[in-house]
């Protein structure tokens, strides 16, 4: 569906000024949103944040809702690249798996502002929500199914798969990375791809994992 007009983003900055301005907002309402939320953030205290006048906020974005979907959006650009970067040269699917699980709970732990900011979009803004999620599902099923026909992994069904994977990673994510800041990471990604590589089934007796 194509947004009306009253909706549409403002247009991008036609100078590197105008540009770095606008990326102070982002990076301030990261910093607000993500820290008191978004019902109690406000325009004043991204502005404030950033460190420019209230009425330049309105030069750029239309309402704090319009910043909320442009950080969703994001987050799912940086992360997807950043995971991208993270598996490339793996041997296989699974070393990606692993690769990917640890780069995904640093970049939690490195980015929680951004991830609780994902988090309250559910309630806010339900379309740009579930886009961050599809997107990324679609992206996965597609690396698993040319995984299965690489005979890297065994068939099955790529989208329940992915959107799988993808539940273990957010919640263990959610609770090692970002609500214990001390948690061993490494420890923690090899106990959730033995999971992923191994699943529940019990192993026969002296079999090696």
């Amino acid at each position: 569906m194509q947004e009306r007009a009253s909706e549409a983003p403002l247009p991008r900055p036609k100078t590197s000024r105008g540009e770095a301005t606008r990326q102070k907002l982002i990076d301030a309402a990261i910093r607000e949103i993500g820290r008191r939320g978004f019902a109690d953030a406000s325009v004043a205290g991204i502005t404030q944040e950033a460190g420019v006048a209230q009425g330049t906020f309105y030069v750029y974005f239309r309402s704090k809702e319009e910043v909320l979907r442009e950080l969703v959006l994001r987050m799912g650009r940086r992360l997807r690249h950043f995971l991208t970067q993270a598996t490339t040269g793996a041997a296989d699917r699974l070393e990606a798996e692993r690769l990917g699980l640890v780069a995904f709970l640093r970049f939690v732990r490195d980015n929680p502002d951004l991830y609780r900011i994902v988090a309250e979009a559910q309630f806010v803004d339900f379309e740009a929500y579930r886009r961050y999620y599809d997107d990324f599902a679609a992206a996965y099923e597609e690396v698993l199914k040319a995984a299965v026909e690489r005979g890297e992994i065994s068939p099955g069904h790529s989208g329940v798969r992915a959107w799988a994977l993808m539940g273990i990673a957010d919640m263990v994510g959610q609770r090692y990375a970002l609500w214990d800041d001390q948690a061993p990471l490494e420890e923690i990604a090899a106990a959730g791809y033995d999971l992923i590589a191994h699943g529940l089934a019990p192993q026969p007796a002296g079999g090696a994992r």
